[in-house]
């Protein structure tokens, strides 16, 4: 380990933030930004002075759904490792999932990974806590001040989490102000479109008819159901990873996030790749919900950029390479992405399909808001300093030699980005330069305005 600097001058930088783009200098000190303004000097040689010339300044992103496998899946990756990789792709916090082994369904269990992560992350941290069919009581003894929400698989997933008990369902949705997160997928529709193409080709199903199986129907039912009830109780819903467009028209852009009940993300591989990728890629895009058609592509960006999608998130769950080449029954769904995710949609405003304000907004204030979180999310005075220098001009192409998670694969290899992360500083602290980490591990449990 390395002694921290105390003081931090970030010099001619371009600052987005808030809807803008402005040109400045950020002081830091201790955990905080200090002070932003056209110009300051550094007062001291003991000043670390980063001059950022050229290159843009971004609040940390915040990624509300990862899947870490920590603890009992480790195998496949664990929080030391995939926090690492989220720093070296400008994520400075991340909301983890309950369906871990043991599932992240007591408070016992939820403890035991927030020791995990104050020993071992690199990222800043909280944990989602899961809901089941039968774990109501241990639901209402969770601190919602020190949580970041409760998690619903009302479609199954990894860890067989699934809650498929209507009353069950309204039940929690009725006994919980805390944001309610839902994966939802149909599990009779899934069923019953399985036995079909099973009947047809076994389990070496051609992975092409995985979103025939996992359909537009299985999400719809699952999203507008979810909706529904939350209406009827009042609770407050977020629903993850849209994949469809139907989804889309389910959701409101009428009011500032701030005062929505109900809320949707979109996950960076469902904006990326269509149902066009799986000739190419195979069981490695095959994630739940499932990669659409380029249609659906469309109407999710579509949906994103006018505010009816609030937040882009990664669903970062990493299976190793073995596991995912199996046939299509036993091919496990989910991939990693947080080392890439922020520089694949610099590559969208490359595109011209997104601009840096929105971008940032969606992928770094939004969750702030959304979850409540403690002074992050933002370039501003007073806040944490989380921030990540990008450049946007600086291409590179993911190779198994660059990839930092414990899998060592992603869907993007062989893909060639234009933009780096070149720094990423974490509650002050240098942590992430010139893709070298310095060996400081600065992060902070997540707290919440609640």
């Amino acid at each position: 380990m390395i002694m921290a600097e105390k003081t931090v001058l970030i010099k001619n930088a371009k600052i987005v933030n808030e809807g803008k783009v402005t040109e400045g200098d950020i002081l830091i000190e201790g955990n905080y930004i200090k002070e932003i303004a056209s110009s300051i000097s550094a007062k001291s040689a003991d000043v670390k002075v980063i001059d950022a010339e050229g290159n843009y300044v971004l609040p940390g992103v915040i990624d509300d759904q990862v899947h870490f496998r920590e603890p009992g899946l480790t195998h496949k990756a664990n929080i030391e490792t995939e926090s690492k990789a989220a720093i070296a792709g400008g994520i400075t916090s991340f909301i983890e999932m309950p369906n871990t082994s043991p599932q992240t369904t007591t408070i016992d269990a939820l403890n035991d990974k927030f020791d995990i992560a104050s020993q071992s992350s690199y990222a800043n941290y909280s944990f989602m806590f899961g809901g089941t069919n039968d774990n109501l009581e241990e639901i209402k003894k969770v601190n919602t001040k020190e949580v970041a929400g409760l998690k619903l698989f009302l479609g199954s997933s990894t860890g067989n989490m699934l809650v498929d008990d209507p009353e069950v369902i309204e039940n929690i949705f009725s006994s919980t102000d805390m944001v309610i997160s839902v994966h939802c997928e149909d599990e009779a529709t899934i069923k019953n479109n399985l036995e079909i193409y099973k009947a047809e080709y076994g389990d070496d199903i051609p992975v092409k008819f995985h979103p025939n199986i996992r359909s537009e129907q299985a999400c719809y039912l699952s999203s507008s159901r979810a909706i529904e009830l939350a209406k009827k109780t009042g609770a407050r819903l977020h629903v993850f990873h849209l994949s469809t467009g139907k989804e889309t028209n389910l959701f409101s852009n009428k009011v500032p996030l701030k005062d929505k009940k109900i809320t949707a993300e979109v996950c960076v591989h469902h904006l990326w790749f269509s149902n066009e990728d799986y000739d190419t890629k195979g069981t490695l895009i095959k994630w739940n919900p499932a990669v659409k058609t380029t249609k659906d592509r469309d109407d999710l960006w579509k949906a994103l950029l006018d505010d009816r999608i609030d937040v882009i998130a990664t669903d970062h769950a990493p299976h190793t390479l073995e596991e995912k080449q199996n046939v299509y029954t036993k091919a496990p769904s989910g991939g990693p992405l947080v080392q890439h995710a922020l520089v694949a949609m610099l590559e969208a405003y490359h595109n011209d399909k997104i601009s840096l304000p929105k971008l940032v907004e969606k992928m770094c204030h939004n969750p702030a808001i959304l979850f409540q979180v403690e002074k992050r999310g933002y370039v501003k005075e007073g806040y944490f300093a989380d921030l990540v220098i990008v450049d946007l001009n600086n291409p590179w192409t993911v190779k198994k030699e660059n990839i930092l998670y414990k899998c060592k694969w992603s869907p993007f290899e062989g893909s060639t980005f234009k933009s780096r992360v070149t720094h990423t500083i974490l509650n002050g602290q240098l942590v992430y330069e010139h893709f070298k980490f310095n060996g400081v591990k600065a992060a902070k449990r997540l707290t919440f305005n609640r």
